[in-house]
């Protein structure tokens, strides 16, 4: 070995909380690199005597605390090699294992630069909260770094501590993840300094009131109590998936039981268009509890395999996460798209690649393969025509769109009166519907949006012609076909207007 380094750790205390394991390390030091000098422990050694350095100006240096972490790591690997023989201790708060960054970086790179490392623990700062916090980490308990939120799944059913909460900005963050789980008034508990003397503060607040006090520190932490409020669950995909189980169980509800993928189909399809009103309607609340139907649907259908020992919830969210980074390899990888376009042929380019991963060849598929034969038919049309479109079955321009229509157009004439015809004018019908979708198509509209478009106008000024004759004391059988024309017309300008 080409050096070594000692890492001791200090307790999250005063002098008192020293293991002799780690103060006879102190004592026999050549050189003590505190990771920082604000701990109760400092004033202590220097009144010893001992040869204490630390790395605070680092802290000033740089913005981001990856970057100091790494600073420091850096500058221990340089003290260990330039001296080998010098025995240095690396001394950190609390327990070396415990939410302390710098230690795991070490054991990543002292091997690699020839350095051996050794570490001795200390009193953790989770030592002093179990016991000054009162309660026991077997009831459920997790532990969450408060200077990386981006992650956090918080459990309402486990005590949570947020270490690391140096300041009030940290605070703030910290009260607004939380914000997402918990009312706003819901009892928290800041800590500073825990187990040392004359030092420890203990503050029970509301939850909007965390980054409004004083005191937060390097030693100072917050700690959620556990709750099994149903209100709280409410939120969680896990109690959801639960109460799906419960449903479906024998204990539960008999419908729900009986029900098998093909009865409740149809379920499907008609949530999945409620959600589509509630967008055209630009209703956000209706559309959050449509969604939540629609949710239900899925997770219906999935703990049905569950029970058959297929799959579950969970897999088909592994395999969703997977789909969607692997077919996004400009956002998780290192291919680029400058615009939707390329990102498109990159999702395109993906879903090939998985077709030859299983065994299929993409050349000897239909160009026409991969679209559902439940879509409804428009839609089904357009997506036909586009695959159809990409290998250049198509038209050039937009007149012979148009040529086509007048085509299908004057065919359908043809057979409206002739007798027998009945198949012969559905078929025409349909080809006239199919060149509809094209024209849709060259024009850049969606065919099925445009005819929900036309039936909701349809609506409005219908339910108009009703409106206005209830007010006249009149019933369709009182009026006519000339006075409904003039209402309708009442009703266009009307929608024009407003």
């Amino acid at each position: 070995m080409r050096g070594s380094i000692t890492i001791a750790g200090l307790g999250s205390g005063d002098e008192t909380q020293l293991t002799i394991g780690v103060w006879r390390q102190l004592e026999q030091a050549d050189l003590i690199m505190l990771r920082t000098m604000h701990h109760p422990v400092t004033e202590f050694l220097r009144s010893k005597g001992m040869p204490i350095r630390s790395f605070d100006h680092l802290y000033e240096a740089h913005d981001q605390f990856p970057d100091v972490y790494q600073a420091i790591v850096d500058e221990l690997v340089r003290l260990a090699l330039e001296e080998p023989g010098r025995k240095i201790v690396y001394a950190v708060p609390g327990h070396p294992q415990v939410a302390e960054a710098t230690v795991q970086l070490l054991r990543e790179r002292a091997p690699e630069a020839g350095i051996e490392l050794k570490i001795i623990g200390g009193e953790s700062f989770l030592d002093q909260a179990f016991l000054r916090l009162g309660f026991d980490p077997l009831d459920g308990f997790q532990l969450i770094d408060a200077t990386n939120l981006e992650r956090v799944q918080f459990n309402p059913l486990q005590h949570t501590i947020f270490a690391q909460v140096y300041d009030r900005i940290i605070a703030s963050e910290v009260k607004l993840t939380l914000m997402e789980w918990l009312p706003d008034d819901y009892p928290v508990v800041a800590a500073h300094a825990l187990g040392v003397e004359e030092q420890e503060k203990i503050q029970k607040v509301p939850l909007y009131e965390l980054d409004r006090i004083d005191g937060y520190g390097n030693l100072s932490l917050v700690w959620v109590p556990r709750d099994d409020d149903e209100e709280l669950l409410s939120r969680s995909f896990q109690r959801l998936h639960e109460i799906v189980e419960i449903l479906r169980s024998p204990e539960g509800c008999p419908w729900d039981r009986e029900q098998t993928h093909q009865s409740i189909r149809k379920n499907l399809i008609e949530e999945t268009y409620e959600v589509l009103e509630t967008i055209d309607e630009d209703d956000p609340e209706h559309m959050c509890e449509e969604l939540g139907d629609l949710l239900l649907q899925i997770m219906l259908h999935a703990q049905m395999e569950q029970e058959a020992g297929t799959f579950n919830i969970y897999d088909v969210i592994e395999g969703l996460n997977r789909k969607l980074i692997r077919r996004h390899p400009h956002v998780f990888g290192d291919l680029s798209a400058a615009d939707p376009e390329a990102a498109l042929r990159n999702w395109e380019s993906m879903k090939q690649e998985e077709k030859r991963q299983t065994g299929r060849d993409p050349q000897q598929l239909s160009v026409l393969s991969g679209i559902p034969k439940d879509l409804p038919e428009l839609l089904k049309a357009l997506k036909l025509q586009k695959k159809a479109a990409k290998v250049g079955f198509d038209w050039d321009h937009i007149q012979g769109v148009f040529e086509k229509l007048s085509e299908e157009l004057q065919e359908l004439r043809e057979v409206i009166d002739a007798p027998g015809k009945e198949e012969q004018r559905m078929e025409e019908l349909g080809d006239l519907l199919f060149v509809v979708v094209v024209l849709a198509r060259f024009l850049n509209v969606d065919p099925e949006e445009a005819i929900a478009r036309a039936n909701r106008k349809f609506v409005q000024r219908f339910t108009y012609i009703e409106e206005q004759l209830r007010l006249r004391g009149k019933t369709f059988e009182q009026t006519d076909l000339t006075e409904m024309e003039a209402l309708w017309q009442e009703a266009k300008y009307r929608v024009n207007r407003d």
